[in-house]
């Protein structure tokens, strides 16, 4: 069915109003990055900055150190995106494949588990944590990064393992191949796209993650950086609204940038005449 003109005018104009609401937080960040002091203390703001200037950066930079905050925030995103993704790999494929009771348990388990808050889950993981001696440490904090990513990684794996043809491993098992090897052989690129988009989700929220970095690490050299952005507010809840956002608009950066790198691997079609009816 075509679409009327009126019709299609109303949804263009609905989503360029969707965009507009999901760009302003961006875009006023990065105006107020660039903004000198005298225009951000203004009883009359402007949307963009009259002066721009890069002090605020440079003021960031000289205040808090960002760039080892920024290294530790690297490290435990990748690290965990790494480690959730290979050993959710191949649990996807079992409780995609095997339609047992014990399956679908264990992917009811995983859905429910993903509405537990935060601060139900901090005290056991600080005590398992302490046993471990892994307390104020960016390992200990990949280890937590990975118990909260997996459930969902797991998760969003198992529907890409049941999108790809059966007649695929059928073929491989006629061929000699066992089940790790379709596993590594088969599967495994056909799930490519998925792998990365998965991978991308645990190295976001790994990446923005506060309140079990916040709690885990003390030491100042060893927090991240969402962190170390809290340092920009006085004690008495004044932000230091420059340099605050110039080094917020530096911490969402590295999530814009992965993005944009392997989007098209997302929306790749990997599937596309794999198997022909």
């Amino acid at each position: 069915m075509r679409t009327s003109r009126p019709a299609r005018v109303g949804q263009y104009t609905a989503l360029l109003v969707y965009l507009v609401f999901l760009a302003f937080p961006f875009l006023w960040l990065v105006a107020t990055a660039f903004k000198p002091p005298r225009e951000l203390g203004s009883l009359h703001p402007t949307w963009l900055p009259d002066d721009p200037t890069l002090a605020n950066f440079r003021q960031a930079f000289d205040e808090q150190p960002l760039l080892q905050a920024a290294l530790n925030s690297l490290l435990a995103a990748l690290a965990a995106a790494v480690v959730a993704v290979l050993i959710a790999t191949p649990m996807a494929y079992v409780a995609a494949r095997r339609r047992t009771r014990l399956a679908k348990a264990v992917t009811g388990w995983v859905v429910v588990s993903q509405a537990f808050p935060f601060v139900l889950l901090i005290i056991p993981l600080f005590l398992v944590l302490k046993n471990l001696r892994l307390i104020n440490s960016v390992p200990g904090l990949v280890l937590v990064y990975v118990v909260w990513a997996l459930p969902f990684a797991l998760w969003m794996l198992a529907g890409y393992v049941r999108a790809v043809p059966p007649e695929l491993e059928e073929a491989a098992a006629v061929d000699g191949a066992g089940r790790v090897r379709t596993l590594v052989s088969v599967t495994a690129p056909l799930l490519a796209p998925g792998i990365v988009a998965t991978g991308l989700f645990a190295f976001i929220t790994a990446w923005n993650e506060f309140f079990f970095a916040l709690v885990l690490l003390k030491t100042p050299e060893k927090q991240t950086l969402p962190v170390v952005l809290t340092h920009f507010i006085g004690a008495e809840g004044v932000a230091d609204l420059g340099p605050l956002a110039a080094a917020a608009f530096l911490a969402t950066l590295p999530s814009l940038v992965v993005f944009a790198i392997i989007q098209r691997r997302i929306t790749g079609g990997m599937l596309t005449g794999a198997v022909k009816s």
